[in-house]
């Protein structure tokens, strides 16, 4: 069936998603605009459902009919074409690529999962997870030289892991603020917090009604 024109890509998007949210930096900071639809995991539209067959956020669907629904190849079809680049920011599109990366996407996302969800796998030790993806975590403190990965300013390697971090002190903010040899990851998680272009991504949506239309998400919009 043939799709009607569209002026902008659509972004299926989950608002607390670590992986919709690095999606959403990448095309704010690069000045895209895109039709944000806003939708819940647990009722997954039919449409969405049917671009991608992982279902999973964020799925950026182009004016051209094709689908992208890995947050990392968001960042990067976002970096690519950047219409106006936001000042302030290292976004070379290269640290991706770091090990860091690949990294937090696999070995600290399983530990990740298995502390903040423990009860979702079978005999996972909540606190023994916890341990190992704070291990990982020390190691990237005692490698940091500067306080963004990237150099004197975030960058691209730093909106592409920080999310997950976000989500690892959300799952027991306590523990995670009293462990002072996370100090270091501590300060750095605080300077993504407060950052601008952060809160800018991070507003919060009514879920999309199939058949309706998204809203419009910009940094041209804020």
């Amino acid at each position: 069936m043939t799709q009607p024109q569209r002026d902008l890509p659509v972004l299926y998007n989950f608002r607390r998603c670590p992986y919709a949210m690095r999606a959403r930096l990448a095309l704010y900071l690069s000045g895209h605009a895109v039709e944000l639809r806003e939708i819940l995991l647990r009722d997954k539209p039919e449409h969405f459902r049917s671009l991608s067959a992982k279902a999973t956020v964020p799925v950026l669907w182009l004016c051209d009919g094709r689908v992208i629904d890995e947050s990392l190849e968001v960042m990067r079809w976002a970096m690519t074409q950047p219409p106006r680049p936001a000042d302030g920011f290292d976004l070379a599109l290269g640290q991706l690529d770091l090990p860091i990366v690949a990294t937090m996407d696999g070995p600290f996302k399983h530990h990740l999962d298995r502390y903040k969800y423990a009860a979702r796998y079978d005999g996972a030790d909540a606190v023994r997870h916890r341990a190992a993806a704070a291990d990982i975590l020390k190691t990237i403190a005692a490698a940091k030289t500067t306080l963004w990965l990237a150099g004197e300013q975030p960058g691209l390697v730093d909106l592409a892991v920080l999310p997950f971090i976000r989500q690892f002190r959300i799952a027991d903010p306590d523990w995670f603020d009293g462990a002072a040899s996370l100090k270091p990851i501590a300060k750095w998680l605080d300077a993504f917090l407060a950052l601008p272009e952060f809160a800018a991504c991070m507003q919060k949506y009514a879920v999309w009604q199939s058949g309706g239309a998204g809203v419009l998400f910009t940094r041209a919009a804020t």
